[in-house]
């Protein structure tokens, strides 16, 4: 049921009308929530704050929290990265060497209760020139997608899908020294430069997720390191809170995080990440098959328990460290998926998931790679067969990855439930000026947990959402209707005392 703003469902939560005891007891539900409305708005206009507080800590005196559900759930929708590596001049024609994901994809995949779209595309299409304006066409075209999608509910993550170079060697576009970042060619500044300008553009976007870049690698992770700290200065200089990404070195695959291979492994050097705004999360990529690059539909050792095995040692780090992670891209072919005996992709990509949901205070969530309009039969691709036509049809991994999905939040619902009250008041007291990415309570997602949060929420106090997708809510019961009533007459009691002493002449 939907309540209008600033009238309290008289159906809502338990309030029902009928005869009898039961109209007794639903009058006093409703008294209840209209008071708890009352306290909601004082506390969400910040004209008595300490004393909301104290008044929500009695609310919470009795209300059990659990562990965060993952905030985003999602998938990669390629297609702006296609094409041969740009060269000066050369940067491929659109809708004939690339292309973008139209709003059917959106439409689809926020069906299937996805929340969150990353959409790489090539740092050189979107300007040409270093510390150059962007190209207003492929502006267009980033910003009618990112617009339509957000405007829809949709999180979308923005990735340079340039693995770390600017103009590269077009035989060897994702490892080679031409145009790495960090060179004398390619100045931290000037990647600084490209974050800036997307950060004045999204900043007032908090659905607007920046994914700084797409794996690097064949570098010392230090110069990334270095590279990455100046980008997220740069973006913070702008004013912007919106959520970052930030891989490692070595493809920033998981299963190698402490290995040494690429330099100093990220595990050491990934601690020296500095964001001013403290709301980022370090993004790791994991697939399945024997060399871990997404290249072969072999699940190693037919085990559907590789994925759960390859990202425990990050999962541990991430918790010794207090950090977040995001799975930016994983994988299953489709042609695993099935009730064969050597069709174990379903087994494993469920196990990994929910390792992920398991580990929910070390994770924000993950994005499937990969779907796009122009995949065709790629072995890994979710897009569905037909989109738009009568007889479209999912792929196989859909029928796993939507048992997993959070769905699209209401804005306020900081528990997923489908519905904004107590409950959620309850979570955002509960976190009151907790700082980080994916703190509980953080309904406007700026890595601070305060008084816009439970503003966001008076604004849509009693709207509901359908809930979609087959993930799990954040359980957090409904604070008792006699401790919310006193909660709010107290806040109502000392606000008027406190009125009272200020008119009060000075001695």
């Amino acid at each position: 049921m939907i309540a209008k703003l600033g009238q309290p469902a008289i159906a809502a939560q338990g309030c029902t009308q009928s005869t009898g005891g039961n109209k007794r007891k639903a009058s006093f539900a409703m008294a209840t929530r209209t008071t708890w409305w009352a306290f909601s708005r004082r506390c969400a206009t910040w004209r008595h704050p300490f004393l909301c507080l104290f008044a929500c800590w009695i609310c919470l005196s009795a209300v059990p929290v659990t562990a965060d559900p993952l905030l985003y759930t999602g998938v990669s929708l390629a297609g702006a990265e296609f094409g041969s590596a740009p060269t000066p001049g050369n940067l491929g024609i659109y809708d004939d060497d690339y292309t973008y994901p139209t709003s059917s994809e959106v439409d689809y995949f926020l069906s299937k209760g996805m929340n969150t779209l990353r959409v790489p595309f090539r740092w050189e299409r979107l300007q040409p020139t270093l510390n150059g304006n962007f190209d207003s066409a492929e502006f267009t075209r980033l910003n009618n997608f990112v617009t339509y999608a957000t405007s829809h509910g949709a999180n979308v993550i923005l990735d340079p899908h340039n693995f770390a170079r600017y103009y590269p060697d077009p035989n060897n576009m994702e490892s080679s020294a031409q145009g790495l970042i960090g060179s004398a060619s390619v100045p931290n500044s000037a990647f600084a430069n490209l974050w800036s300008r997307l950060a004045a553009d999204y900043k007032g976007n908090s659905h607007v997720i920046f994914g700084l870049m797409t794996e690097p690698n064949t570098m010392p992770t230090e110069q990334w390191v270095s590279a990455a700290n100046t980008a997220i200065s740069a973006i913070r200089a702008t004013g912007s809170q919106n959520l970052l990404l930030v891989p490692g070195n070595g493809w920033t695959n998981a299963d190698n995080w402490s290995a040494n291979w690429y330099g100093t492994p990220n595990a050491t050097a990934m601690l020296q990440i500095v964001d001013p705004g403290n709301n980022f999360a370090i993004e790791a990529h994991q697939y399945l098959d024997p060399d871990g690059s997404g290249t072969t539909a072999q699940i190693t050792n037919n085990d559907p328990t590789i994925g759960v095995q390859r990202i425990t040692a990050f999962t541990q780090w991430l918790d010794a460290h207090h950090l977040k992670g995001f799975l930016g891209e994983f994988s299953v072919a489709n042609s695993t998926i099935g009730t064969a005996a050597n069709q174990i992709g379903d087994e494993a990509l469920n196990n990994m998931l929910n390792y992920l949901e398991a580990h929910s205070n070390s994770w924000l969530g993950w994005t499937w790679w990969a779907a796009g309009p122009w995949w065709q039969n790629y072995l890994f691709t979710a897009e569905p067969t037909n989109l738009g036509h009568t007889n479209q049809a999912d792929r196989p991994v859909m029928t796993v990855l939507q048992t997993h999905t959070t769905g699209v939040q209401l804005p306020g619902d900081v528990n997923f439930d489908g519905i904004v009250n107590g409950q959620d008041i309850a979570l955002m007291a509960s976190n009151w000026l907790h700082t980080g990415s994916g703190s509980a309570g953080d309904a406007n997602h700026d890595g601070l947990v305060n008084g816009q949060d439970m503003a966001l929420a008076a604004s849509n106090w009693l709207q509901s959402r359908a809930a979609s997708g087959g993930g799990t809510a954040l359980s957090v019961p409904e604070p008792a209707p006699l401790k919310l009533a006193a909660a709010a007459l107290l806040c109502e009691i000392l606000a008027v005392v406190a009125r009272r002493i200020r008119r009060q002449p000075a001695l």
